[in-house]
């Protein structure tokens, strides 16, 4: 996860050179959510999909958070910020979940408190750009509320009732995501003037990883983390992303270093060690 996840920034930001946003990114949940069902009904059986309706509606809630809203929006978003700053401002995620934990009743310890701090003035830091005309500033925006969304859909995730099997929820999430992908593309209007034919043949090849090891693999051990290990300790993908979407755009997109990027993300970076660290102590 971390290493895949940190190179989905530049697959994406690929994508979207010659394919509208939500319905390519409609479009890869979709077919990675048949692909899994396909998988798991063969591997373990058709009861093995089977869902309660409380399962089913956990479900819904967290596929639209997660797929829908916290990446579908940085998809839309790529279409304007570089791959390497859209990861650094996703990098945000752990510092969400402590104030989302903080509103329900948690009291983080005042290190955790002192990195959400930390990372809030590397975002504004981050956000510079966008300000000053650098980069656009909806697009920045755009990935800020892709991020809570995210946080709040892996929050939830971990309080709903949600599928015993981890293979059968990420199936359902990624097929009700990219569905609501594909309304939302279709209620933009992507679909008008869309020519296949003019696609290019690098937005299919990225689109065909993003398909593959961005969802089938990497989502799916996200899934199963969210359920199976210490949302602290899943959260350290956060800090080991960026680093990789960051050094990849430099290298194959050739997006540009400035200071605000550099230091704002060693910022969010620091402040993300700093409240995973403490968390995974307690």
């Amino acid at each position: 996860m971390y290493v895949v996840w940190g190179s989905t920034y530049l697959g994406i930001r690929v994508v979207v050179e010659t394919m509208p946003p939500f319905l390519s990114a409609g479009a890869r949940f979709v077919t990675a959510g048949l692909l899994l069902t396909a998988l798991v009904a063969w591997r373990q059986g058709p009861a093995a999909l089977r869902v309660t309706r409380r399962q089913l509606v956990s479900t819904v809630l967290v596929g639209l958070l997660l797929i829908l809203g916290g990446n579908g929006l940085v998809v839309l978003a790529e279409t304007a910020v570089p791959s390497g700053l859209a990861a650094l401002l996703i990098a945000a995620v752990p510092m969400w979940v402590v104030l989302l934990r903080t509103s329900a009743g948690d009291r983080p310890p005042l290190r955790t408190l002192g990195g959400v701090l930390l990372g809030l003035l590397g975002l504004a830091v981050l956000t510079s750009p966008g300000l000053s005309g650098a980069v656009r500033l909806w697009g920045v925006l755009l990935v800020l509320a892709g991020s809570l969304l995210w946080s709040l859909g892996s929050f939830w995730s971990s309080k709903l009732p949600m599928p015993a099997n981890p293979f059968t929820a990420s199936a359902y999430e990624m097929l009700i995501g990219g569905v609501g992908g594909l309304v939302v593309g279709l209620a933009r209007g992507e679909q008008h003037g869309l020519d296949l034919a003019a696609l290019s043949t690098r937005s299919w090849v990225a689109l065909g990883y993003l398909v593959v090891f961005g969802s089938l693999v990497a989502f799916t051990a996200y899934a199963w983390l969210l359920q199976r290990a210490p949302l602290s300790l899943t959260a350290t993908y956060a800090y080991v992303n960026p680093v990789v979407a960051v050094v990849l755009g430099a290298l194959i997109l050739d997006e540009e270093l400035t200071w605000p990027i550099v230091t704002g993300g060693a910022i969010v970076v620091a402040a993300v060690v700093v409240i995973v660290s403490t968390e995974r102590r307690q």
